[in-house]
């Protein structure tokens, strides 16, 4: 499964090689944006989120969606923490009984 996370672009680290620093729940990453380059000068997507995949910023979104999906990742995270927590519950009983 692919998976997009999140994250708001900080600053332009390396325009030549198109990097950006990019805050990702907070924490830092430099991430490719060739994907997400448009016509406007690379400063002006300082601010602007997008869906961050192994190191790639791979399309802009706004900043609603933004929270929106960051919420359903910690949903999902704590599902399956409770999920993990369910399993060895029920591991523990079968090697008791």
């Amino acid at each position: 499964m692919c998976l997009g996370i999140p994250g708001k672009i900080t600053e332009i680290s390396d325009p030549k090689r198109k990097l950006a620093m990019v805050d990702i729940s907070g924490v830092q990453r430099e991430v490719n944006i060739a994907c997400i380059v448009g016509d406007e000068p690379l400063e002006a997507l300082i601010g602007t989120w997008s869906l961050i995949h192994v190191g790639f910023a791979m399309s802009k979104i706004d900043e609603k969606e933004a929270a929106l999906t960051l919420d359903v990742l910690r949903q999902l995270g704590e599902a399956q923490e409770e999920i993990e927590a369910m399993r060895a519950s029920e591991e523990m009983l079968r090697a008791t009984s």
